[in-house]
């Protein structure tokens, strides 16, 4: 009887009081007050404009106050879904952002795993300096560096035409089969480099033992890539893609604004623009908030889809 409460008592955690009394605000005063000007911006600019929400259930008129709006419900709502422009806007959207993901995903993956191979630190620093500074560059330089890339007379029709892969210049800005691809090369030569600073990161962290006993069996640098390497990272590439789905909605604004034209109006729409053609353009501001809503409810779905999905799988998941 005795040893068994020796065991209990062994094996019993110690009781933690998780009342939060003014005592413990006042040992903690100085992070309250280091916190105060972040918990501001945080409800001044993500929680007061909810708000703004209510336009999307009224026929709001910017000259009327509040309560001399007119409330309409779901009108707007289901106006959107029978909008056929709409419709077009949203597959737009889910196109660019699926393969924003899909080539910025991968390609990091693979920059940050070659990266990790490189044993001379001076090389390895400067591959690392050179696909970086894309990242600092504004969408204004990098859709001009683009434009100019891909015009009738740029650097790229002009390499395939010497290599005879082409007759004559192809028009790419100007046909909207092409335009989620230039979107998506764009993306991933902007951002690929800063996006591999995290697996980088990850990489650091695995326990270099398992290499060592990797080199004992005898296992070449691609197999431990495989079996250690990418294993290792299997967390983070988690997390990263859960937070990606949540943002599925956000395929972007300044690229498909700077680099569309009336000519691929039909592939380059966005809902980020649909919501600025409505919303400022043409003062419908309703409309707009209800494309807003729309958006944010979707990505939340989706982010608590592919994080219970993740928790299912016994992966690691967000929440």
């Amino acid at each position: 009887m005795e040893e068994t409460f020796v065991k209990d008592s062994a094996v019993r955690k110690p009781k933690t009081n998780k009342k939060i009394t003014w005592a413990v605000l006042k040992e903690q005063r100085q992070l309250i007050y280091m916190s105060v000007p972040l918990m501001a911006y945080i409800i001044l600019f993500a929680y007061v404009p909810i708000w703004g929400w209510t336009m999307a259930f009224q026929d709001y008129k910017p000259a009327r106050d509040f309560s001399e709006q007119t409330w309409v419900g779901f009108k707007h709502f289901e106006f959107l879904f029978k909008d056929e422009s709409f419709l077009q806007v949203l597959r737009n959207t889910l196109a660019m952002s699926v393969i924003n993901m899909i080539l910025g995903f991968t390609t990091a993956i693979i920059l940050a795993l070659l990266l990790n191979e490189i044993r001379k630190v001076f090389w390895k620093r400067t591959v690392q300096t050179i696909s970086y500074l894309p990242h600092f560059l504004s969408w204004i330089i990098v859709t001009g560096i683009v434009a100019t890339s891909l015009a009738s007379d740029g650097i790229i029709n002009d390499v395939l035409m010497k290599l005879h892969l082409i007759k004559e210049p192809i028009q790419w800005l100007s046909e909207g089969k092409y335009f989620w691809g230039i979107v998506g090369a764009s993306h991933v030569w902007k951002e690929v480099g800063w996006n591999t600073i995290i697996y980088l990161a990850a990489m650091a962290s695995i326990d270099p033992a398992l290499y060592e006993a990797a080199d004992m069996d005898g296992a070449s640098r691609y197999r431990k890539m495989f079996h250690v390497t990418l294993p290792g990272i299997k967390p983070t590439i988690i997390i990263l893609l859960i937070m990606q789905v949540g943002h599925i909605l956000e395929a972007g604004f300044e690229v498909q604004y700077l680099l569309g034209n009336g000519l691929v109006v039909d592939w380059s729409q966005t809902v980020d623009i649909f919501v600025l053609k409505y919303g400022l353009a043409q003062g419908n501001y309703s409309l707009a908030t209800a494309a807003g809503i729309f958006k944010t409810v979707v990505s939340v779905t989706l982010l608590l889809i592919a994080n219970g999905v993740a928790k299912r799988l016994g992966e690691e998941r967000l929440l």
